[in-house]
């Protein structure tokens, strides 16, 4: 049983908060995991910083891109994960190409060896992910599929039969990116999915604030916060003031969810 497994056993809605490794330096980023996990954050999601981000929007790519021109590798990434899984449960998100990249089997069992316990992966289809459901199986990681408001019933049963740890419900059909407010439609995927999963269940893309975060604990196992983090750091004067940023948001958001 992964650390995700065992902190999801516990009660409460959960707070993910998401970075890329290396941004906006690779030292920083642990800094800025650091600060999440002092401020409430229960998991953490380290970005693999890749140049065609699909489900990202300006922000995240902004950010991978800034990640990416400082050089950051995969072995970053990994030494990423394992300084993340020392202070929390810890996953990867990343696009496929990386992995394939990688290698599939390496990469499974270094995020295994890093400490990690899954990885989100927004664009790698059930239908060919056997050669990657094999490796993690085999090292004990949790795959982490991603399911939206557009998935049909028949295929969110098919999706959700090969996830582990927890299943990343897209609350819309786009990217990601701090919203205004967060689409109805994302309450009604989790009400769906959760006729053919007991896995949690975590609402990710658009939450920002403290009421967003509320509104989402009331139906999800978990809240993903990644571009509102981001862009505290971005916004601030200076990065220690971003820090300082980022655990405030943390706090607030969790007092959201725990009310």
């Amino acid at each position: 049983m992964s650390a995700l497994d065992k902190l999801f056993e516990t009660s409460g809605t959960k707070l993910i908060g998401y970075v890329p490794a290396g941004f906006p330096t690779i030292d920083d980023a642990k800094e800025i995991i650091k600060a999440m996990v002092a401020g409430g954050v229960d998991a953490i999601e380290v970005g693999f910083p890749y140049s065609d981000p699909v489900m990202d929007g300006p922000t995240i790519q902004a950010a991978a891109d800034l990640s990416l021109a400082n050089g950051t590798t995969a072995s970053d990434v990994m030494e990423t994960l394992k300084f993340a899984a020392n202070l929390a449960p810890a996953v990867i998100m990343s696009y496929w190409n990386p992995i394939e990249k990688y290698g599939v089997d390496k990469f499974a069992s270094d995020m295994a060896a890093a400490g990690g316990s899954g990885t989100i992966t927004p664009d790698l289809t059930f239908d060919e992910a056997e050669k990657w459901l094999n490796a993690c199986q085999n090292n004990s990681i949790n795959p982490i599929f991603v399911i939206a408001p557009s998935t049909q019933d028949v295929r969110l049963e098919k999706i959700l039969a090969s996830c582990g740890g927890f299943v990343y419900a897209a609350s819309l059909m786009g990217v990601t990116g701090a919203r205004s407010k967060i689409s109805n439609a994302a309450e009604m995927l989790v009400n769906r999915a959760r006729k053919f999963t007991k896995l949690p269940i975590a609402v990710g893309l658009g939450v920002s604030t403290p009421e967003q975060a509320a509104e989402v604990a009331k139906y999800a196992d978990g809240v993903i916060v990644g571009s509102a983090f981001i862009n505290a750091v971005q916004n601030a004067a200076n990065f220690d003031e971003g820090l300082a940023a980022v655990k405030k948001l943390a706090q607030e958001l969790k007092s959201g969810i725990t009310g």
